[in-house]
């Protein structure tokens, strides 16, 4: 098998049309060129230079190798290039995989803040609709790094990035908005039909958990297929939904309560094995930068931590 080394020996000894003027290029004797020469012919089955008493000359099976020998050069050279830009934050590409609801309420600051900071870096990012299948993924090396609830039995590396609040949403002119801002027990809710998730959504099974520790189970309005249509068909009337509060705009004009008890999961960045600078750059930006918990959900919180429950 021919390296590098031998290809860029064959390319200099050409260009430059002497071995004694490759050998002082090179920074090699001249009987190791010569050596490493011989190797790459007998690897390639047939001699690749004729020599001429005033010159080297390429021989049919060395004009062929050529091309190619240049080209792996050039390919060398750009993944040194690649791999130190990579290195310096300057290019490469990053793949992060998360759930749906991390990639509406988290990381668009987040990767908002990348671009400014990295332009020359993408991101590709994979989204998934259970944290089951992100876990799974993340295992089989489809991405650089996880974002989404913690991993169970997971062996890499974990980064927690904060406890993340679930809220109720209500239509703004439901009967409990004329009652006090305060916790709200799903129970009060069991005679309603929910806006629900798709079953293979992880957050469905988030719903169904809570209210069977509740003491019911909940009737089905409609199904959401879309993690971001539940708050808005929640507020549209069609049922109350329970949903990742970071998901939820400061505008939005449904009504908000948190649950009582508290319905709470931790998010966290993970990967396979020790990350790189690339990847540990950016989980660091996701640590600094991620607001798991929202200024206007905050207060919700602080709602729940001194008002009586109901």
């Amino acid at each position: 098998m021919a390296t590098l080394r031998q290809l860029e020996y064959l390319v200099t000894v050409v260009d430059t049309g002497s071995f004694t003027q490759a050998a002082e290029q090179l920074h090699v004797t001249q009987p190791a060129l010569s050596h490493q020469i011989r190797a790459l012919e007998s690897s390639l089955g047939g001699p690749l230079l004729e020599r001429l008493p005033r010159a080297i000359r390429p021989t049919p099976m060395g004009r062929a190798v050529l091309p190619h020998a240049r080209a792996a050069l050039a390919e060398a050279r750009r993944l040194h290039t690649a791999a130190r830009r990579t290195a310096d934050l300057e290019g490469g590409e990053l793949e992060v995989a998360t759930v749906y609801s991390v990639s509406l309420g988290i990381l668009p600051p987040v990767l908002r803040a990348w671009r400014r900071q990295h332009p020359g870096v993408r991101i590709r990012l994979r989204e998934f609709a259970h944290a089951d299948r992100l876990q799974a993924a993340m295992a089989a090396g489809e991405a650089d790094l996880a974002v989404g609830p913690s991993p169970a039995g997971w062996e890499g590396p974990i980064r927690d990035l904060g406890i993340e609040e679930f809220v109720i949403v209500l239509p703004g002119d439901d009967p409990l908005a004329g009652e006090p801002p305060g916790p709200l027990a799903l129970a009060e809710l069991a005679d309603r039909a929910w806006v629900r998730y798709a079953p293979a959504n992880g957050l469905a099974d988030i719903l169904d958990q809570a209210c069977h520790e509740a003491g019911f189970a909940p009737g089905t309005a409609v199904h959401a297929e879309q993690t971001s249509a539940a708050p808005l068909l929640a507020a549209a009337g069609l049922g109350p939904a329970l949903v990742p509060a970071n998901i939820v705009p400061p505008d939005f004009d449904g009504l908000l309560r948190p649950p009582d008890p508290p319905i709470r999961r931790t998010l966290t960045a993970y990967t396979r094995t020790r990350p790189d600078l690339l990847t540990t750059a950016f989980a660091d930006l996701l640590a600094s930068q991620a607001c798991v918990v929202p200024p206007h959900i905050q207060a919700l919180a602080a709602a729940h931590d001194s008002a009586p429950s109901h």
